[in-house]
């Protein structure tokens, strides 16, 4: 819903019976449409800090305190200030509880569940644009607000009745604790001791304890297992987020409006939401059944393409107004807007994020999985802040053609660095980082000739 809200608020304040009136186009509908981008990285880096310190439950159950706070401020915000203030707490929430929930969904479900389960937070991301999206036809932005506040004053308290991880418990030394939240999870009729061995033995065998001072803390960060996922999923979210993704998001209404599309514009954005919300699911199931690679690959030649298309018809849209010829085929931007969500949807939307929960060493996945939001979360802010002057600079086709390219761009990137995490064991994947096993080569590197083992007896062709 913090992603959804200034593309519902922005149209609403520019009316002109706006109790707190802003221009088009001025630096308040930037600040309003960014500055939660500005808390999301301060909340990834605590939220990083508290979850190895704190353990999951406790940061999700603290997380929830900021955007409480931040949806109130902008409910009664009589000023520009108390929605800057409010779109700051809520952005601040949002960083703090991304990497916790990832990472407590990734540690307390199987391999063979975990990528489809952890997706499910990217539909919680497009369910919240999409009631977002809804609620802004139909009321006022404060009244909004006040609903979106409901949220999170309801997950704080349903934290309350979910058990500790079973791997945390382990790396602090407390089985007889892990054992009884595995069995709480898995149910009451599954054995849980085979599960539960392999935690306490691969805890044994990376030495596996409690990080105290900075400088273990900067000595296992620093480790190749803990570098190697991080620069990967760095330049992942540097591609993902500059493809224009919270872009076509936070400035939705607005897009529609300019495009030269002819259907209302909010009724654009809700099918929008629909679409998304819609193609997040599919993912979900996508997720399980075809790996982290090749929806990837949809998603970065998709967007690449559906971009500069956008881009394409946006200057032919300018070319026809300034020649005074009518528009044709005003169906070509809004299926452009719907293409790129989609193929958005299926891959980036979802994969980097369930990847946070997979690819980082237990000792310091709390650390650096809150790093690596804070840093996806910083470019979200740099992409949303910098759009309407790249728009102005480079015109509005012109920025799409560039988010375009940049997309394509990265499928290079992909296919040569983008290992395969599906269906394997969170032990597996660190031993894969720190160069113990080859089990998720990506497809660029050939596979070693067999060699043919011969059995006693066995006669020769």
């Amino acid at each position: 819903m913090v992603f959804g809200f200034s593309a519902i608020a922005l149209p609403q304040l520019q009316e002109p019976d706006s109790i707190i009136p802003i221009k088009e186009g001025s630096t308040e509908e930037s600040w309003i449409a960014s500055i939660s981008s500005i808390g999301t990285p301060i909340g990834c880096l605590l939220s990083g800090y508290m979850m190895d310190m704190l353990g999951r439950k406790r940061s999700l159950i603290i997380t929830e305190i900021p955007a409480i706070l931040g949806w109130l401020l902008i409910t009664f915000a009589t000023d520009i200030r108390m929605i800057y203030a409010g779109r700051f707490f809520v952005g601040l929430g949002s960083g703090m509880v991304g990497a916790p929930a990832r990472v407590y969904t990734s540690e307390v479900t199987q391999p063979h569940l975990r990528g489809m389960l952890i997706a499910l937070a990217s539909v919680g991301v497009s369910t919240g644009v999409l009631i977002e999206y809804a609620l802004g036809s139909i009321a006022t932005w404060n009244v909004c607000a006040a609903i979106s506040g409901i949220l999170p004053l309801t997950a704080l308290v349903l934290m309350f009745f979910f058990p500790e991880t079973p791997s945390y418990l382990i790396s602090r030394s407390k089985p007889d604790q892990a054992k009884k939240a595995l069995q709480k999870f898995r149910g009451s009729t599954y054995n849980v001791n085979q599960e539960l061995e392999t935690l306490v033995e691969f805890s044994n065998k990376n030495n596996i304890k409690r990080l105290t001072g900075f400088r273990e803390i900067m000595c296992a960060v620093l480790k190749p297992n803990a570098l190697k996922p991080f620069a990967l999923l760095f330049l992942y979210f540097l591609i993902y987020q500059w493809s224009g993704t919270n872009v076509i998001t936070f400035y939705a209404v607005e897009i529609f409006k300019d495009s030269g599309a002819s259907m209302n514009k909010y009724l654009a954005a809700v099918i929008l939401g629909i679409v998304r919300l819609t193609s997040t699911i599919v993912a979900c199931v996508l997720c399980r059944r075809c790996g982290r690679r090749p929806l990837t690959m949809v998603s970065s030649i998709g967007c690449g393409l559906s971009m500069i298309g956008l881009g394409g018809y946006m200057w032919l849209k300018n070319y026809w107004i300034e020649n005074d010829l009518p528009f044709v085929a005003t169906w070509v931007p809004v299926m452009c807007i719907f293409l790129y969500t989609i193929t958005c949807t299926l891959g980036f939307l979802v994969i980097p994020w369930v990847m946070i929960g997979e690819v980082y060493p237990v000792q310091v996945r709390g650390i650096i999985g809150g790093l690596t939001t804070m840093c996806a979360h910083s470019f979200i802010f740099m992409v949303v802040k910098t759009y309407p002057f790249l728009a102005s600079i480079l015109t509005r086709h012109g920025t799409f053609i560039l988010y375009g390219c940049i997309s394509l761009f990265g499928t290079i990137y992909f296919y040569i660095c983008l290992p395969e995490t599906k269906d394997r064991t969170l032990q597996e994947i660190e031993d894969y980082f720190s160069g113990r096993n080859n089990a998720l080569m990506t497809d660029r590197i050939s596979n070693k000739p067999k060699v043919l083992e011969i059995k006693k007896g066995q006669i020769l062709p």
